[in-house]
């Protein structure tokens, strides 16, 4: 009998999948717990509108990613912080910051956790930070620390 997972069963697939199981499998446990759905053309039809809900979803989330970084691609972004003589700041740049600092410039929601630093800003100078927008779709940007 063909059945559409409604949860993750283990050892037999997913949620969302179309799987087949044995008839009193389904009949006794899947469908009395809410596991399963008998796969029926309104069941299908369902299905078929997920599946594509969800292409056109990530369609959308990679082109405003790829639109992201064609903006932020190559940019330099200034930031003041205040330093001793040596040119040490007193604390370090954090992601939070570098992330509230393109959103000021670029008008451009970035996640802080999204933010690669190779090392610790605690100096005056010029660094990369790779800001990861998607998977396998990340923008390198240039942080210039200068003395406030």
């Amino acid at each position: 009998m063909k059945v559409v997972l409604l949860q993750d069963v283990k050892s037999l697939g997913k949620k969302g999948e179309l799987v087949n199981a044995s008839d009193g499998y389904a009949r006794n446990f899947l469908f009395p717990k809410g596991l399963a759905k008998e796969a029926n053309a309104q069941a299908m039809n369902e299905l078929k509108n997920a599946e594509q809900s969800k292409k056109y979803k990530k369609e959308t989330e990679i082109a405003a990613a790829n639109q992201a970084k064609a903006a932020l691609e190559g940019s330099k972004f200034v930031m003041k912080a205040k330093a001793g003589e040596s040119g040490k700041l007193f604390g370090s740049i954090t992601a939070k910051e570098i992330s509230t600092e393109i959103k000021r410039q670029k008008q451009i929601d970035v996640d802080k956790r999204k933010i690669v630093l190779k090392s610790d800003i605690k100096t005056i100078g010029e660094y990369t930070a790779e800001i990861k927008l998607y998977t396998g779709i990340s923008a390198n940007v240039e942080l210039v620390v200068e003395k406030a």
